[in-house]
């Protein structure tokens, strides 16, 4: 059987990626296509640890490379456990966030050395590149309302405006520079109407 196809779902809080993936999910299973959908971090048992603590509003003196550490971590496993092995089995693995969340939060939010994070995630990833990253892109304002409107904030979530136009810009720049994979669409539009527009920016696959 051939090896299944890796999407990975990217953007700043609220962009819609979860929502977006389980739609593409569903027409993909309708068209006769296995798929399995997974998200970082929180893929795996161990990375379910990992999560909680990452995004737990108590952690706020995690320094930026424990952080970046961690995350590769959560990385590692998933692609080892569920990812890697889905692919060679021929199903297409649907990913909420995958390494370019790292590169933009932990990169340009944090201000941390590309370099290392680079290194760090061909390490955890053992250099594995998706097939297409679908890039949700919204304003800052429109994501913080989406998601202070339905809980309260994450660790993460509870960060300025600032730092998450810093995050949203390292999106669009990564896909500028990797213009191959990246498909970069409006996340505000009507849901359906976002769906149709990912399906037909994936119709290459």
């Amino acid at each position: 059987m051939l090896a299944g196809k890796f999407i990975v779902f990217e953007g700043i809080d609220g962009a819609g990626k979860t929502t977006q993936m389980k739609l593409l999910a569903g027409f993909l299973q309708n068209n006769g296509i296995p798929v399995l959908c997974t998200r970082e971090p929180g893929g795996t048992r161990i990375g379910g640890r990992l999560r909680e603590l990452l995004l737990d509003p108590a952690c706020q003196d995690i320094s930026h490379r424990t952080e970046a550490f961690l995350y590769a971590a959560d990385r590692a496993q998933h692609v080892t456990e569920i990812i890697s092995p889905a692919l060679s089995s021929g199903v297409t693995v649907l990913c909420d966030r995958f390494v370019y969340s790292t590169l933009a939060y932990q990169g340009w939010g944090r201000g941390m050395d590309m370099a290392l994070l680079l290194q760090l995630n061909g390490l955890a990833t053992g250099g594995l590149v998706p097939d297409a990253v679908v890039l949700l892109d919204i304003t800052v304002p429109e994501g913080m309302r989406r998601v202070l409107g339905q809980r309260a904030p994450d660790r993460l979530e509870g960060e300025k405006h600032a730092f998450f136009q810093r995050v949203r810009e390292g999106y669009l720049e990564q896909a500028a520079s990797f213009p191959k994979i990246f498909r970069v669409l409006q996340g505000d539009g009507a849901v359906e109407e976002v769906h149709r527009h990912i399906v037909g920016a994936l119709s290459d696959l």
